[in-house]
């Protein structure tokens, strides 16, 4: 007999995209319900994101999100899906243009590559006195 998952979440996830953590380097400016706000990005996928806010906006709440990274301009429509209060609120993009769509492919693969190491011209280099 099954024991039963009181008071628990499912097993599962019902997620279809898996996020990728993104550190500590990647930031938005968003705008939603009047409140313009500048906010670091917790995880992201190309179907949505999480961010840390103190002020979270409520669930079904719609937001325009524009990136703030070196791929250049990324800009989307997102819906607040999920709120953690004090802590986040996770946004589910609605629209996301042609153009920019292949700059957050490039901010995605640019997280999820392996950092790579310091490369020093000559580490070896001695003076002669």
């Amino acid at each position: 007999m099954a024991a039963a998952r009181v008071g628990l979440g499912p097993l599962y996830s019902r997620r279809l995209i898996s996020r990728i953590a993104t550190h500590e380097d990647v930031w938005v400016c968003w705008r939603c319900e009047g409140l313009e706000d500048v906010s670091r990005v917790c995880d992201l996928s190309v179907g949505g994101l999480f961010l840390s806010t103190p002020t979270p906006r409520p669930v079904g709440a719609r937001a325009k999100v524009d990136f703030l990274v070196p791929e250049g301009q990324i800009r989307a429509e997102a819906i607040v899906q999920h709120l953690v209060p004090s802590g986040g609120v996770g946004m589910k993009f609605t629209a996301i243009t042609d153009q920019d769509c292949p700059r957050l492919v490039a901010l995605m693969n640019r997280i999820c590559a392996p950092p790579q190491p310091l490369r020093v011209a000559n580490p070896c280099l001695t003076l002669s006195l």
